[in-house]
This record gives C-alpha cells, sequence and structure tokens, in this order.
C-alpha cells in the first residue's frame, strides 16, 4: 500500500471574499511523474440507452451534459477539479477511514468529479448527482496508473455563484455540510463533525452496527468514520489546518490573488514536492451577479509557484485545448487492457514538455531563472487584470473569448522557448 496523500480544496464566499464573489481553489497532489491535463468538452445531448464508458466501468449517459472544463491526470476518464457552464466548481480529495477503501473497479472520485459537473446545474444538484451514482455503482478501483494498489473513499468540495457543500464520503454512507457564508478547507481526512445538513439515512444506524457510535453522545461524522478524532488531527497540525490558518489570515480579503498564493505555499505542504507533488492547481472566481462571467484559471503544470495560472471562461465555440490535451491511445492504451497498467503511455502534452525544460532551467541557473519566473508572473498579472474588466462589467463580445485560454498558453510557451 502507498502512504495516504491527498490534495487541498478551498473556498471563501461572502464575507470572507471581496466584491460578492465567491473564490474556489484546488492543487492537485499526485505521483510527481504523472500528467495532468486541462481539457474542455462542450454541452451534449444523448439518446435514451446510451452508456458513457468512465475509467473502470461504463453506466447510464444522462439526456444531456452540459459543457465543463476539468482538470485530470491524463490516464483516465474523470477529472480531479473542474467547472461547468453553470459555475459549478468541484475538487475532491483521498480520505481514509475505518471502512476499507474498495479494489473492485467502480466509479473512481474523480469520475464522480467530472460526472456531477456533466449533469448538474447547481452545487447542490451535484450533490445529488453524486450520492445517487454511489448508491447506484458504487466507488473503487486503483486510484494511479500503477500496478501497485492504491485506493481511497472520497470527500468533495462543491461550490456555485452562492453556496458551497461539503460532501464526505465511507463507501456508499455520507453525509454532507451546507456552507453559505465565510471560508471552508478540505484536506485528506474527515472534517465534518456535527453540522450535518444532509445525509445517507442509514449512515447513523450502520454506525452503531458497526459499534462506533453508541447511539447516546452527539454524532459526529469525523469522530465515528475517521481512525481518529478530529481533536487528534488538529493536534497533529496536518495541511487541513495550516489551510485554515492562511484562509482566516485573509479572511474578508480573499480574492483570486490571495486563494493563488495560498495554492503556492509550501512552507504550509499545500504546494506538495517530493513523489507526491502538485500537479495542477485550479483557482474559480465567480461572481453573484448572474450576469457577469464566471473565471476559471489553469495551470496543466507541475508546482503552482513556477507555473502560470491561466483563464478560462464559457462562452459558445470555444476551441479545442490542444497545447494542455495529452495524447489519445484509445482502445491500445494500458489502462484499457487487462491485466492493467503493465506499461505507461507517454502522456506528456505540449505545454507540460516545454514546462518540464524551463524548471529545470529555473532549478539549477539562479539569474536566469529569476528572469524566467518574472516573465511567467508578467503574463499572469496581464491576464488577471484583464479579466478583471468581464467580472466587473461582462462581456460585450464573445467572440473575442474563444481562444482566452489557448492564447494565454501561447504567450507561457513564448517565454518558454527564449528561456
Amino acid at each position: 500500500m502507498m502512504m495516504p496523500f491527498s490534495c487541498d480544496t478551498f473556498v471563501a464566499l461572502p464575507p470572507s471574499s471581496e466584491e460578492q464573489r465567491v473564490i474556489f481553489g484546488k492543487n492537485s497532489d499526485r505521483p510527481c511523474d504523472e500528467v495532468q491535463e486541462v481539457v474542455y468538452f462542450p454541452s451534449r445531448d444523448y439518446s435514451a440507452g446510451e452508456k458513457v464508458e468512465c475509467t473502470y466501468i461504463e453506466i447510464d449517459q444522462a439526456a444531456h451534459t452540459h459543457a465543463v472544463v476539468l482538470s485530470r491526470p491524463a490516464w483516465l476518464w474523470g477529472a480531479e477539479m473542474g467547472a461547468n457552464e453553470h459555475q459549478v466548481c468541484i475538487g475532491n480529495e483521498a480520505v481514509w477511514g475505518r471502512e476499507n477503501a474498495d479494489n473492485e473497479e467502480a466509479l473512481l472520485g474523480m469520475d464522480l468529479v467530472r460526472l456531477a459537473l456533466e449533469r448538474a446545474d447547481s452545487a447542490e444538484k451535484a450533490l445529488d448527482v453524486i450520492v445517487e451514482l454511489l448508491e447506484k455503482y458504487g466507488q473503487g478501483g486503483n486510484c494511479i496508473e500503477d500496478e501497485c494498489t492504491f485506493t481511497y473513499h472520497n470527500s468533495f468540495l462543491i461550490c456555485d455563484r452562492t453556496e458551497a457543500w461539503v460532501l464526505e464520503t465511507s463507501g456508499k454512507y455520507w453525509a454532507a455540510e451546507r456552507v453559505e457564508s465565510g471560508y471552508r478547507n478540505i484536506s485528506n481526512q474527515y472534517s465534518i463533525t456535527t453540522k450535518i445538513d444532509r445525509e445517507h439515512p442509514n449512515m447513523r444506524e450502520y454506525a452503531q452496527e458497526q459499534g462506533w457510535w453508541d447511539g447516546k453522545v452527539a454524532f459526529s461524522f469525523a469522530e465515528v468514520y475517521s481512525f481518529m478524532t478530529t481533536a487528534r488531527i488538529e493536534a497533529a497540525g496536518g495541511r487541513y489546518c495550516e489551510g485554515r490558518k492562511l484562509l482566516e489570515k485573509s479572511n474578508g480579503h480573499v480574492t483570486a490573488e490571495v486563494m493563488m498564493n495560498i495554492l503556492r505555499d509550501k512552507e504550509s505542504g499545500i504546494n506538495m514536492e517530493g513523489m507526491f507533488m502538485t500537479t495542477g492547481s485550479m483557482v474559480s472566481v465567480l461572481p453573484q451577479d448572474q450576469s457577469l462571467p464566471g473565471v476559471h484559471y489553469f495551470t496543466a503544470t507541475p508546482d503552482p509557484e513556477r507555473s502560470v495560472f491561466k483563464p478560462f471562461i464559457f462562452i459558445a465555440d470555444i476551441k479545442p485545448l490542444n497545447h494542455t490535451c495529452s495524447p489519445c491511445f484509445g482502445e491500445d492504451d494500458p489502462v484499457k487492457k487487462k491485466p492493467r497498467f503493465q506499461n505507461k503511455p507517454n502522456r506528456k502534452h505540449p505545454l507540460f514538455i516545454k514546462h518540464e525544460v524551463v524548471a529545470a532551467i529555473i532549478d539549477s541557473t539562479r539569474e536566469k531563472g529569476q528572469r524566467i519566473m518574472q516573465n511567467m508572473q508578467e503574463i499572469e498579472k496581464q491576464k488577471m487584470a484583464e479579466m478583471e474588466k468581464y467580472l466587473t462589467d461582462g462581456v460585450e463580445d464573445p467572440t473575442l473569448l474563444v481562444y482566452l485560454f489557448a492564447n494565454a498558453v501561447e504567450e507561457e510557451l513564448k517565454v518558454y522557448s527564449k528561456a
């Protein structure tokens, strides 16, 4: 078994955030040799009886899927994080507890992220999609592109323009907490205690049957379903606590820039290094004014401290994101063949390839590295200033945004070509 690592996901709502906006952010911490791509899928209608092939299993397709932008490990169908055209954002976390994670192939937590984004037009509806699919198909299967087994249950942070939900699962059992204001974060542990706004109808009964809860003391999901109590986890000073401290530090003033800085924080361990590292990052800005667009920033490269957050806005006729899209191997993909994971193809997309070279230069050549970093920061700063106009005044001419993300990647690649 691999040691349990996870990610960190954050949300800030008014009054913790500025300008009546919801700010969402996530670092995806994955094996250091894994490629994360950023891909876009337009909305689509399907005929009755059609199926969709997820990472391991095939399930019933919805009649209609919403347009989505996803940041995902390139070998699988689902996503670590993403957003849809209705400004629903979701990130998932690996969690471990008293219930064993299942090796049997079912839906991965990452599949559930994509399915919820494709099928729900609000945060609470996304929660409904996930728990219904959990009940019908279950969760399970290897979560990394390797023969060694790495399985976990999942927690989710889901938000839209008005509210957020934390959903934590243990097998098919689950609890959910509604967040209407302030800030919230999740990491690689259960965090819902006694504030449970929705739950699996048999979740408490099951815990009592297992001898985890006596039915008398106040029910805390984290204490009952975890290996240890929430108090002991907090005393250990893990990333969950560090993330909460960083949100508290900027409470009332959380912006996209603040969220990016949190994701770049290495001292806290949120920007992870080592065998597991931050392989992709996302920050979203969701104005509560429905007439204004949401802006979703993605790195598509490892280590947000040495990456550019590039903007994406949902409009019609968005062009393919070729520079952040990994090669497709179809039915020849080792993930599709049984036994699975007998070899690893090269999944590096064009931006990843260039970024990998430049990251090595930044590490080895101080003066040149600083110059590259400065140029990268200038691109990001310029793009954020441009996005502020759309976030304030709206989008008058959507055709100007057809290549928004692609053009930002092109500018980043130009900086790399001069390195």
